[in-house]
């Protein structure tokens, strides 16, 4: 008898513990979201804690890719994020990989060199000379041109043949798409540092315009990918204004990296601030709950789950802006915590893949599988840039 009661004093005693005697709330069961996750949102302690994601990440990719891509766009923009890369580290075999590929596509992009046949639609071929998707490769290759220490105007020279020759025509559509404003945008105002030329500065502006007049909605403070999806004309699976993250991304870390490079003074500055700031806002504004966005920035049963690219460009550019005074550090900080915490602990694998990234599109699509395998050397890019980005901010506190 005396073990009976023994026993049930016992499960007595279980029980009141498993239901929290206390009658207090525990974390897991409060009805406020932020006070789960307010503890586990944390910034890296350390630049060299940002160090070893950036070396596990790059290395990885790397060694996974000795061989050398040529100059379209996907290729191009995982240099972006490479040559950051080596900025924040000094990682020199980060540098002589960027300058390997950039030798191996002869510091040019489309090779053509009869202008009476240079295009700007869509196109994979040498005579495409002018669509952005081979222009962005320009940035690397100016970006290396700056950081040697003997400069050698031959690694530029095609680059500013190119843009040149753009901006004397009286075309000013040639941004047509959103992905192009992250392609070409920082080459203008790159080359304007390098030549001093303000006419790259007024291009940049009229050619913004154009893309504004057919992409940009006013009211949503976003970017449709281009002129097929604005809305009502397109709509998501439940009927919603879609705007497609990694579009959203290539606009927002394009506007970062023009305003790096633009003269506080430019007749333009105060526009280029004014659109990345409404950008934050609506970016933030549709951030889930564990930290990434999803493909339809504002539908997100259009194609749920996580999407690491787009993260990882809204990522860079709110890191760029608070590092540089121009977003406030106190309303951003916990939309970058979260964000951080998708792109270490769920995005970023063990062996050092970057996975969640959307492959090669123009939208989010229902049903396409995004998961952890899914890899590319653009997302990869990305998450190199808001990593050095990071790597900033920590070693800056």
């Amino acid at each position: 008898m005396n073990k009976i009661k023994t026993y049930l004093l016992y499960i007595v005693a279980v029980l009141l513990v498993g239901c929290n005697f206390s009658g207090k709330k525990t974390s897991e069961e409060s009805s406020d979201p932020e006070s789960k996750t307010s503890e586990v949102h944390v910034i890296p302690d350390s630049k060299e804690e940002v160090a070893e994601i950036i070396h596990r990440v790059n290395q990885h990719w790397q060694e996974k890719n000795p061989e050398h891509s040529w100059a379209f766009w996907h290729d191009a923009a995982y240099h972006t994020g490479n040559i950051e890369a080596y900025k924040v580290t000094g990682e020199e075999n980060y540098l002589e990989y960027s300058r390997a590929w950039a030798e191996e596509n002869e510091w040019m992009g489309a090779k053509s060199q009869d202008k009476s046949e240079w295009k700007y639609s869509y196109g994979e071929t040498d005579e495409h000379v002018l669509f952005g998707d081979w222009q962005i490769a320009f940035q690397t290759y100016i970006d290396i041109y700056t950081l040697e220490g003997e400069k050698d105007p031959s690694k530029i020279e095609r680059a500013r043949e190119v843009m040149e020759y753009q901006m004397s025509t009286s075309e000013n559509d040639y941004w047509w798409w959103a992905d192009g404003l992250y392609m070409v945008m920082p080459v203008m105002t790159k080359l304007y540092r390098v030549t001093g030329n303000e006419q790259y500065l007024e291009k940049l502006d009229e050619y913004l315009s154009y893309a504004d007049s057919i992409m940009y909605d006013e009211d949503a403070g976003l970017y449709y990918r281009d002129a097929k999806y604005v809305y009502p004309k397109h709509k998501s699976a439940n009927g919603k204004k879609d705007f497609w993250a990694r579009g959203d991304g290539w606009v927002f870390a394009g506007l970062a990296k023009v305003l790096q490079d633009m003269p506080k003074d430019a007749d333009q500055r105060k526009k280029f601030e004014k659109r990345f700031t409404a950008m934050a806002t609506a970016i933030a504004k549709a951030q889930q709950d564990e930290g990434y966005w999803t493909r339809s920035i504002l539908d997100p049963e259009h194609a749920p789950g996580p999407e690491t690219s787009g993260t990882s460009f809204f990522t860079y550019g709110f890191l760029w802006g608070v590092n540089n005074g121009i977003l406030d550090k106190e309303e951003y900080m916990p939309t970058i915590k979260k964000s951080w915490q998708y792109l270490t602990e769920m995005a970023l694998q063990e062996n050092g893949a970057v996975g969640y990234v959307q492959p090669i599109g123009e939208k989010a699509i229902p049903g396409q599988v995004v998961d952890k395998n899914s890899t590319a050397d653009f997302g990869v890019g990305a998450y190199l840039l808001a990593a050095s980005e990071m790597y900033r901010f920590v070693s800056n506190k």
